[in-house]
């Protein structure tokens, strides 16, 4: 029963979280001269007959109390608008752009927390070794590359010489699971190289300063005391506890990536949520942002959700009430 009431108060402020964000969003884009928000609903290339469609179907000229109720309810039904640029309503472009979106976040996740949890475990079971030293160089060169140079340079130095070469597995752009698992971790190894390799940096430093932390809690002490193996103190008793601001960092970022991994789309010419709402803000398709910012919020909040949840099991000190 602790959990189920848990679970009802966080859903429920994640529905007050996104309540604020698309009242947010509201004011910010519709309380201004019908005109403008009709222009920008349409997009910047809009005749003057379109404008005038957006404001009849839409309903500009109501009172603004008016659409604001008709918002919030076309939201809580999913309708998140149409696009006039495109021709197609924002759900349907929300829809293809998600799974690669995620292709990129999930894949670059499984790297990355593979890499940075092993390497941090590592380092804080033999601090001041050589092994420590040279991953801490590694983790502070990770955290300066950015993004869209470490996916620039994979480009050049591996992407262009094996195509050169004949060796065409590895490719850019975005081949679905449809077309194949091969061809789409072909696609996508690049993609999570790159946004694994800044992630597993900030990982790194982060499991290795909490381990150490955690092992130098009187609960550790005790077990150690009890005559427990180091590789069963640390494994069973250490890192459960040291993982707990691992997994709430892991929320926030999951999270926002896959609101939108935008650098690392851009680069390698994937036409996820980030590359569209690029395109949306440079061509003023205004109801494909909005939808993106609403989704965004929403992925946050669930996975933040998620991240409260799995504290009780990683810590034994958290208990959910």
């Amino acid at each position: 029963m602790g959990i189920v009431r848990f679970l009802i108060r966080r859903i429920f402020t994640g529905f007050i979280v996104l309540w604020i964000v698309a009242t947010g969003t509201f004011l910010l884009f519709f309380t201004r001269p019908v005109e403008v928000v009709a222009r920008q609903l349409a997009g910047r290339s809009a005749t003057p007959q379109v404008i005038e469609t957006v404001i009849r179907n839409l309903g500009l000229n109501d009172p603004i109390h008016t659409q604001y109720v008709r918002f919030l309810n076309q939201i809580i039904h999913g309708n998140l608008g149409f696009s006039y640029y495109s021709q197609v309503p924002v759900k349907t472009i929300l829809a293809q752009d998600l799974p690669i979106t995620a292709s990129v976040v999930i894949g670059g996740l499984v790297l990355w927390l593979a890499v940075g949890l092993t390497v941090g475990v590592i380092s804080a079971t033999k601090a001041r070794s050589t092994f420590d030293r040279v991953s801490t160089v590694g983790v502070l060169a990770g955290i300066s590359m950015p993004t869209f140079v470490l996916g620039e340079l994979l480009i050049l130095a591996v992407f262009v010489p094996l195509n050169q070469h004949g060796f065409h597995w590895i490719q850019t752009g975005y081949s679905g699971l449809s077309k194949g698992f091969v061809p789409w971790v072909g696609h996508m190894i690049l993609p999570w190289i790159t946004l694994a390799t800044v992630q597993a940096a900030v990982y790194t430093r982060l499991s290795r300063g909490s381990l150490l932390d955690t092992m130098g809690e009187d609960y550790i002490r005790t077990a150690r005391a009890k005559g427990l193996t180091e590789r069963r103190v640390i494994m069973r008793h250490g890192l459960r506890a040291a993982l707990t601001p691992v997994v709430s960092q892991l929320g926030i970022d999951v999270g926002a990536l896959l609101g939108g991994v935008i650098v690392v789309e851009q680069v390698f010419s994937l036409p996820g949520l980030g590359y569209d709402s690029v395109n949306a803000i440079a061509t003023g398709n205004l109801p494909v942002i909005i939808g993106f910012v609403i989704v965004a919020a929403a992925f946050v909040v669930v996975a933040n959700i998620i991240v409260d949840l799995a504290y009780a099991g990683l810590d034994p000190r958290v208990r959910i009430s």
